[in-house]
């Protein structure tokens, strides 16, 4: 198993393997990979559902319809927190700092999100 470790970024503790200061992971590192995810489950923040899974002892949770008003998103150029509906209206695209957030995360978000 990769040794997993926490990291802050912007004064958030985010979790993974190979985080780096803008929550870029040993399982995604390309530019716009640029978010970590508080899952629903512990309520910690990761770099990716792989990370989660190689570093908790327990099975990952969505948050739930009823639950999109949580802050779940960390926007590791800037530091801004995104509610689940913000997060899924952004386009891709902080609303605080304008960076840009990989599009093919959106792939994912069943993994965190009820949808």
């Amino acid at each position: 198993m990769p040794e997993t470790e926490r990291v802050d970024v912007h004064g958030h503790t985010v979790s993974g393997v190979d985080v780096g200061p803008e929550t870029r992971c040993a399982h995604y590192d390309a530019e716009r990979d640029v978010v970590a995810l508080r899952l629903a489950c512990c309520g910690d923040f990761y770099s990716c559902f792989r990370c989660h899974d190689a570093a908790a002892d327990h099975d990952r949770e969505r948050w739930s319809q009823d639950e999109y008003d949580v802050d779940a998103v960390l926007c590791g150029v800037c530091g801004a927190t995104l509610t689940v509906a913000e997060y899924l209206d952004c386009d891709s695209t902080c609303p605080d700092c304008g960076a840009a957030f990989n599009p093919g995360c959106a792939d994912h978000h069943d993994l965190y999100f009820e949808v």
